[in-house]
């Protein structure tokens, strides 16, 4: 925590040294908080330097001796509510109720975390420039000190235009103006942290006398800290090297020359952090199954769009840390009429046309497995079929039936039923083609040629149509000759039956009359 001190900051009573972490050779790194109030503070550091963890420590240290106000983009810094007080003020509210919570926080000096998470770039933007305005816009009587750290500062105040509208960054990029040009008269410190210096505005960052520099690769971003450090362009190097939570320090709160110092411990976290790696699980056999086949209740569930909540109503921010606000009552929602209940047979029915339609389509053959199931599920969904939707593997097998193109009477018989039971034993995506060539055996049909086979399989390769055929072999399915003509025959041993002499190379009709059509 900090405390008074009389060190070589000077024997004063007013002055306040806290402890930031440690230099060189095990010293407490000190801040003048006196003379960081009037000369404001520049954080930088990239991703993973320990920026966010920096702003933490001086929060902590800090919070029993000034006011602060933290602008936090992310929502990380609304755990000092737990420890410190810190009122938590959401931003999603208008621009004129932030304007008066903030008003209403220089009166009552109360420490706050506005938090701006879930908001897009724009709402943020305005929500901060907002409630920067209403601290600044304080009556003279209310000019108290105040800490206001701004995270993520090159989104509040770019450098150039982005993704936003003109009218937002003019008045983000006017708020932090004032609050790091202006503000000092007015009570304000600012302390400001970005990832990129080279994105940050430069007339806010050159208001800062006092600095905290960690690790940047960018030669460009070096080149920035070292001019605001006063060292030669070769030294920027050295940012490369530092490790996540070391800094250099200069300015007057800190140090009159660059000092490396490494920041200390702190007692509060973020909601969020670092992602630490782990192993996998191990993958199940059934892992597309999982993915791709929804919860019975989501398949009956309703398709509702939901409406963005509406903002709270705002309140005197000294009633909120007194007591909560009870919930908005609901409207009770009239209970949804109960679906009429379908027979089995009418069941199979609807089912069986949502497949037609899905593989009428004559792109369908070429579309993967999991595209045709999601179509199925809005299809299904879309008619109300009732009842628990097909799982993937189910689906998968269905399709491959269907496009096999068994009629009533062949799929009634019992060399069907061996069919279907000997495609078991080959993976899910080979079992169209497996049913394809067995349908044809039994029907005494001319064997597919390669292009039919690619077709069923989803592809326009020949060579993996005889591929396929050559694994069927290999697995002791199917037994392929030639008769006398050179035309390809395929045998079942386990149906005793084989097809007719086809030709290898006859072309698609299927597909040929796609293309005519």
């Amino acid at each position: 925590m900090g405390r008074r001190t009389e060190t070589a900051y000077g024997v004063s009573a007013l002055q306040v040294g806290i402890d930031m972490g440690i230099v060189s050779g095990g010293a407490p790194a000190k801040l003048d908080i006196e003379e960081l109030l009037a000369t404001r503070l520049l954080v930088q550091g990239n991703s993973g330097s320990g920026k966010s963890h920096l702003l933490r420590r001086l929060l902590e240290q800090s919070a029993p001796w000034v006011q602060q106000v933290v602008i936090d983009p992310e929502g990380d810094f609304v755990t000092l509510s737990d420890k410190f007080g810190h009122v938590v003020v959401d931003g999603e509210r208008t621009e004129a109720e932030l304007a008066g919570i903030a008003n209403r926080i220089r009166q009552h000096r109360v420490s706050c975390v506005l938090t701006l998470e879930g908001l897009d770039l724009e709402e943020q933007m305005r929500a901060a420039a907002a409630f920067l305005n209403g601290m600044f816009d304080a009556d003279r009587e209310y000019w108290y000190p105040v800490l206001v750290v701004v995270d993520e500062a090159q989104m509040f105040a770019p450098s150039v235009g982005g993704d936003v509208s003109e009218d937002a960054r003019k008045l983000s990029l006017g708020a932090m103006t004032n609050l790091m040009c202006r503000g000092r008269k007015r009570g304000l410190a600012g302390v400001i942290a970005t990832q990129r210096l080279a994105k940050l505005a430069k007339n806010v960052a050159a208001e800062a006398s006092n600095f905290l520099m960690g690790r940047t690769f960018l030669d460009i971003d070096m080149a920035r800290a070292a001019d605001l450090l006063g060292m030669d362009r070769r030294q920027a190097e050295m940012f490369r090297d530092l490790q996540r939570g070391n800094f250099v320090a200069l300015g007057p709160a800190l140090s009159r020359r660059p000092l490396p110092i490494v920041i200390g411990t702190v007692e509060t976290s973020a909601r969020s952090s670092s992602p630490k790696l782990m192993p996998l699980p191990d993958a199940p056999q059934d892992v597309e199954d999982l993915i791709f086949t929804p919860d019975p209740e989501e398949f009956t569930r309703p398709m509702v769009r939901r409406a963005p909540p509406a903002p709270r109503p705002t309140t005197d921010i000294l009633a909120e840390l007194s007591r909560s606000m009870p919930a908005a009552s609901q409207a009770p929602q009239e209970p949804r009429a109960p679906q009429p209940e379908v027979s089995p047979e009418a069941r199979e029915e609807r089912l069986s046309a949502v497949l037609s339609e899905i593989l009428d389509d004559p792109q369908s053959g070429y579309r993967t497995d999991a595209v045709l199931y999601q179509e199925f599920l809005v299809r299904a969904r879309m008619r109300r079929l009732p009842g628990p939707p097909l799982t993937l593997s189910e689906f998968r097998r269905r399709v491959a039936v269907a496009r096999s193109g068994v009629d009533a009477e062949t799929a009634a018989g019992e060399a069907w039923r061996t069919a279907l039971s000997l495609s078991g034993g080959v993976s899910d995506d080979l079992q169209g083609v497996f049913l394809m060539m067995a349908k044809a055996a039994i029907s005494g049909e001319p064997c597919p040629s390669d292009a039919r086979i690619a077709r069923a399989y989803g592809t326009h390769s020949a060579r993996r149509a005889r591929r396929l055929l050559g694994y069927f072999e290999e697995q002791g399915l199917i037994v392929i000759h030639t008769d006398f003509s050179g035309k390809r025959v395929v045998a079942f041993p386990d149906l005793q039956s084989e097809t007719a002499p086809g030709s290898a190379d006859a072309p698609d009709e299927g597909e040929a009359r796609v293309a005519a059509e």
